[in-house]
């Protein structure tokens, strides 16, 4: 009892500057005085404390009563950034064909850059790298891959829009039967056009190397498209599809540069 007299008198005053307080229709009765024994003082003060309204400890509640020893330390409540992934999950939502177009472009840059190094160091030969061809495989992921890409993801969701085992095997069944085959092709075809190529040296090489690259897709693309569908969200499927496609296309840009085919008479 004495402690908790004690304790309200240590803290009166601070209560009564405050304006919350100040403007209350209960006043605080003042303490008793010490008169008499110490037995009589101690039940003046429990008949004080009692005549204290419930307003008066409903509005205590409001503050934070802290020792003067005492040290508040608080973090100041922001959102956690992430510097540069913050700034790409912005960019990706407010300039989403763009940000993914450069991020394939980045992607088989650097997955040619890659495919040259293995070339080189497995084969001793200690070659310069083909910068003509890294191009054309940058050109290749920034107009082509990027933008389908997008608009591939938002068809296949559009038509299947939910992420049940039903829906993300039928995603993937478009995908090996319809748009993995179509951009193989259009790889092919486009890298050796760039490369000068014949239509009849194109359609060799896509009879000679087609069949053996779609075979080895089907090897590699499915978990990777059962781990796009099922758990990322849609504007992300892109970065992670092309993030997959790193390894890929470092076997693809090795296709494609093989030696050209035996011409077939077109």
């Amino acid at each position: 009892m004495a402690a908790a007299a004690t304790f309200l008198l240590r803290h009166r005053q601070s209560l009564l500057r405050s304006p919350n307080l100040a403007r209350s229709s209960h006043s605080l009765p003042d303490p008793p005085k010490k008169i008499g024994s110490p037995l009589t003082h101690q039940l003046q003060q429990s008949k004080w404390l009692a005549r204290f309204p419930h307003s008066f400890s409903r509005k205590c509640k409001d503050f934070e009563f802290s020792s003067p020893n005492a040290v508040s330390h608080k973090r100041p409540s922001s959102s956690p950034r992430f510097g540069f992934v913050s700034w790409y999950l912005g960019m990706v939502k407010t300039r989403p064909v763009a940000t993914k177009t450069a991020t394939a472009a980045l992607i088989y840059t650097a997955a040619d850059l890659s495919s040259q190094t293995i070339v080189s160091i497995a084969g001793g030969s200690g070659e310069g790298y083909d910068l003509a061809r890294t191009l054309r495989m940058a050109g290749y992921g920034m107009l082509i891959v990027g933008p389908s890409l997008h608009f591939w993801f938002n068809f296949v969701s559009r038509v299947f829009p939910k992420r049940d085992l039903l829906s993300t095997f039928a995603k993937m069944a478009l995908g090996q039967t319809v748009y993995g085959p179509t951009v193989t092709a259009l790889f092919f075809s486009v890298n050796a056009g760039l490369q000068g190529e014949s239509g009849s040296e194109i359609v060799a090489r896509l009879k000679r190397d087609m069949a053996p690259t779609l075979a080895r897709g089907v090897m590699y693309w499915p978990i990777c498209d059962f781990i796009t569908f099922k758990f990322v969200p849609v504007h992300l499927q892109p970065l992670v599809t092309n993030s997959f496609s790193y390894l890929w296309t470092i076997y693809l840009t090795y296709m494609a540069g093989l030696e050209k085919a035996d011409e077939v008479r077109v």
